[in-house]
C-alpha cells in the first residue's frame, strides 16, 4: 500500500488548543482534496526516549492496517524547561484497486520537563470521541504513579511488552491489579501463542508435566510457566535459558516439537492487539500465576 505525507506542522511551546486549530486546519484540507478521512480508533503510544527510534518504526510499519488518530508521547523529564513540542502529520493511503483514499493523522508531542508527570490533560482533547482508545507503552510502566495511571483511567486497552521489562517475575503482581480498570494485552504472551497451541496438542500427556526448560526471553519463559501452572491447576517448575526469542521448550527434560510458522513482525503482533476489545481472561490466568 502507497503512503505519502500530505501536510505537516510543526510547532515549538504550543498550547493544547493550538494543536487543536492546526488539526482543524489539517482536516479541511484533506476534505478539500476529496480524501476519506477514516480512524477506527485512537491509539495512543507512551514512548522514552530509550525507545524512540524503535517505537515510530513499528507504528510506520502498522498505520495502514488500522487507520487511527495516532498520538505519541514523547517524555522528555530532563529538558531545562517544561513546555510541549508538537508535530502533526497528515498522511494519506492509496487503497489498491480502488479509486480514492484515505488519511490519517499522526500528533507527536514532546513532553519537555514536569509536563510530562500529568499528560491525561494535554490528551484528553486530543481523543476522537466515541472510538476506543489504545495506549501502547514502552518500557516497564511506573506502575503507581501519576503518568501510567491517569493514561490507564483515559482508555479502554493498553499493551504492554513484559519482554522490555527488568526484574521479572516481580513486576506481573502491579500488571494484575490493572485489569479490572482496562482491558490489558502483552505482547511478550502474543509471541508464545505459537507455542502455547504446540504444547495444548500434547495433552493429555502434557498433564503430568513437573518442570518446563523455556530458552526464549525472561517473559516468554515465566508466562509459558504462569500458562501451564493456571491450565493445569498445580505447580510447575521453570528453568530459563536466555535468548533473544523463542526457540525451545522441553518438558521434563524431553524436547518439545517445534511449531510450525515464523515469528510475527513486531508491526503484525500490535496490529493483531489492536483488534482485541475484550479482557483475555487465559493471559490474566497466567499472569497471576507467574509468582
Amino acid at each position: 500500500m502507497a503512503v505519502a505525507e500530505l501536510e505537516r506542522w510543526e510547532g515549538a511551546d504550543v498550547r493544547v488548543g493550538e494543536i487543536e486549530r492546526r488539526l482543524a486546519d489539517l482536516r479541511a484540507a484533506a476534505a478539500e482534496g476529496g480524501l476519506i478521512r477514516t480512524s477506527v480508533l485512537t491509539h495512543l503510544a507512551w514512548v522514552p526516549p530509550e525507545w524512540e527510534e524503535q517505537a515510530l518504526g513499528t507504528l510506520a510499519g502498522m498505520a495502514e492496517r488500522h487507520p487511527s488518530r495516532t498520538i505519541v508521547l514523547l517524555p522528555q523529564p530532563d529538558a531545562d524547561d517544561d513546555g510541549i513540542d508538537a508535530t502533526l502529520t497528515l498522511r494519506m493511503f492509496r487503497l489498491p484497486e480502488a479509486p480514492r483514499s484515505i488519511c490519517t493523522d499522526v500528533i507527536e508531542l514532546r513532553l519537555r520537563g514536569t509536563l510530562g508527570a500529568a499528560p491525561a490533560s494535554i490528551v484528553a482533547p486530543l481523543l476522537i470521541a466515541d472510538l476506543p482508545v489504545f495506549l501502547r507503552w514502552r518500557g516497564l510502566p511506573p506502575f503507581g504513579q501519576r503518568p501510567f495511571e491517569e493514561l490507564v483511567d483515559l482508555v479502554d486497552r493498553v499493551v504492554l511488552d513484559s519482554t522490555e521489562w527488568p526484574g521479572l517475575p516481580a513486576p506481573y503482581p502491579q500488571v494484575a491489579a490493572v485489569f479490572h480498570r482496562a482491558a490489558v494485552s502483552d505482547i511478550a504472551w502474543a509471541r508464545t501463542s505459537r507455542w502455547r497451541r504446540q504444547l495444548a496438542s500434547l495433552w493429555p500427556e502434557i498433564a503430568s508435566v513437573r518442570k518446563i526448560r523455556v530458552t526464549g526471553t525472561a517473559a516468554q519463559a515465566h508466562l509459558l510457566a504462569g500458562w501451564l501452572r493456571s491450565r493445569l491447576d498445580k505447580p510447575v517448575g521453570l528453568e530459563h535459558e536466555p535468548s533473544d526469542r523463542l526457540i525451545d521448550v522441553e518438558i521434563d527434560g524431553e524436547a518439545a516439537p517445534f511449531p510450525p510458522g515464523d515469528p510475527p513482525q513486531p508491526s503484525d503482533v500490535l496490529s493483531e492487539e489492536l483488534d482485541r476489545f475484550t479482557r483475555d481472561p487465559v493471559y490474566e490466568a497466567a499472569v497471576r500465576a507467574t509468582v
